[in-house]
């Protein structure tokens, strides 16, 4: 076994080991609006559900990666209280992919990659039109964790909509229909490949 200390590593080094050990790794496609209205949309595999009663959904968002202070999502969410987290299937595999590149703040990744959206039913930010799933959300709370710091935006859900042809008689979702993406270390992406049923 070999033996890492986190201590003498650098930041990018521990990330490199954590994001190979946390896998896979679901995504949250986070669309918000800026303060002038702008749209914004970026994937984060720092995602989960931190509570169902009410529901709550936590993304952690890191600075921008040359040290120029808040990413777009993370300005966006604390200047409007709002954001909408988006379910990837397969099929958008290249426009999720393509929109983690690093977009001038006056550049709209849904506009420059050509997606279809719709407007939400309870915030200002856009809703992806072709996404089986979106998730609209009010900020609850901004908690701020390590050096960088990353913000754990964690957000009260307002409602859920779910493609019709998702969603079981018993209330659940169908993940094979699904079929989303998720993340593994690097630039490499997994579907949900063999469901053990027990």
């Amino acid at each position: 076994m070999k033996y890492l200390d986190p201590q003498t590593m650098t930041a990018a080094e521990a990330y490199k080991v954590m994001t190979g050990i946390v896998v896979p790794r679901p995504i949250a496609w986070v669309s918000t609006r800026s303060r002038k209205g702008g749209a914004n949309l970026a994937p984060f595999s720092s995602f989960t559900f931190v509570s169902h009663s009410p529901p709550m959904l936590a993304i952690g968002v890191d600075e921008k990666p040359d040290g120029a202070g808040l990413k777009d999502t993370a300005r966006n969410i604390l200047d409007t209280q709002e954001f909408v987290v988006h379910i990837a299937d397969y099929a958008l595999l290249s426009p999720l992919h393509a929109s983690a590149e690093e977009y001038p703040s006056d550049i709209s990744e849904i506009d420059a990659l050509g997606l279809r959206t719709t407007p939400s039913s309870h915030v200002g930010a856009p809703r992806l039109l072709d996404a089986p799933i979106a998730v609209e959300c009010r900020l609850h709370r901004c908690i701020e964790l390590g050096q960088g710091p990353t913000r754990l935006m964690i957000g009260d859900v307002l409602c859920f909509h779910v493609r019709d042809s998702l969603m079981s008689a018993g209330g659940k979702v169908d993940t094979a229909l699904l079929n989303p993406i998720s993340r593994l270390a690097g630039p490499n992406y997994a579907t949900i490949g063999r469901i053990l049923h027990r």
